[in-house]
């Protein structure tokens, strides 16, 4: 009979941060990194982190400023995705962490991505949902983006898309959805990621990050060149509905990786609210190929 692995829910202090985190499997197993996005938080894991730890070591933090993890005001916290990197591995260094997988969603992309390219021999590969590293998976969607980044006046402000409420909580599930797969989302991923982005200074921490985006696009250049020396196996997973970032990047991880595996399902940006078991099968199977 097979082991269930069960999560363990813990907090950390990390250079004053209260750092929650979900863990799961034992030390000594290849360590898998879970790195969430914009809005949520460790909890887009829960269902896969009990299959993946049958094979692995899991660590599913919740980024500053989001979930149960500390959210200090944009004057006590640089709310950069570098700082973020910065204070992951802190974390990492306290959980004895060297070498290990990461899973790149999202805003967990440019966090992961820091981490990868400053010390590329502890990856030991990337599984990368949703997580953009190349002009191909921008679309027009971000021509408002582009235009605020590039002159970041409060007229171009005005221009962008009024998401940081509940409403654009909401969409970040839904959006793009047929109405088959939109009845699949529990409510409460969405009301819990909202909850805790109504914390005082919130807003403005999502605002700041948002912003420093437009570095993490900055160095796609460096990216490229990461993937070209280092060639990390991958395994890509995207949602073909995902509204934010589109299908082509996924062919662009193909072009630029040797050993890359992509699986593309019927579902929108925060894929694992209904196809969490699909993914924890390939994520088991790719560590074991890779480990």
């Amino acid at each position: 009979m097979q082991a269930v692995q069960r999560v363990r829910h813990r907090q950390a202090d990390v250079g004053g941060l209260d750092v929650f985190f979900r863990e799961a499997g034992r030390p000594g197993q290849p360590t898998v990194l879970l790195l969430h996005g914009f809005p949520s938080s460790s909890h887009t894991f829960r269902e896969t982190m009990p299959t993946l730890a049958d094979v692995a070591h899991v660590i599913a933090p919740d980024l500053p400023g989001f979930g149960m993890s500390s959210s200090p005001t944009v004057g006590d916290y640089d709310y950069t995705f570098e700082n973020l990197s910065r204070t992951i591995e802190g974390l990492l260094d306290q959980l004895g962490v060297e070498r290990f997988f990461v899973y790149l969603h999202d805003f967990g992309a440019p966090v992961g991505y820091h981490l990868a390219t400053r010390a590329p021999t502890r990856i030991r590969g990337l599984i990368v949902q949703s997580g953009n590293a190349h002009d191909d998976g921008l679309g027009e969607q971000w021509d408002s983006a582009r235009a605020y980044w590039a002159d970041p006046t409060d007229e171009k402000r005005a221009e962008l898309p009024d998401w940081l409420n509940f409403a654009g909580t909401r969409d970040q599930y839904l959006a793009g959805l047929p109405d088959r797969l939109r009845t699949l989302h529990a409510p409460e991923s969405w009301h819990l990621d909202w909850e805790r982005m109504s914390r005082p200074g919130n807003i403005d921490a999502q605002f700041a990050l948002f912003t420093d985006y437009a570095n993490h696009v900055a160095r796609f250049d460096e990216l490229a060149e990461y993937h070209r020396a280092h060639q990390p196996p991958a395994l890509v997973l995207w949602g073909r509905h995902d509204p934010y970032f589109d299908v082509d990047e996924v062919l662009a991880y193909h072009r630029a990786l040797d050993r890359m595996d992509a699986h593309i399902y019927d579902g929108g940006h925060l894929l694992l609210e209904t196809h969490a078991a699909e993914c924890a099968e390939l994520m088991r199977t790719f560590v074991l190929d890779n480990a």
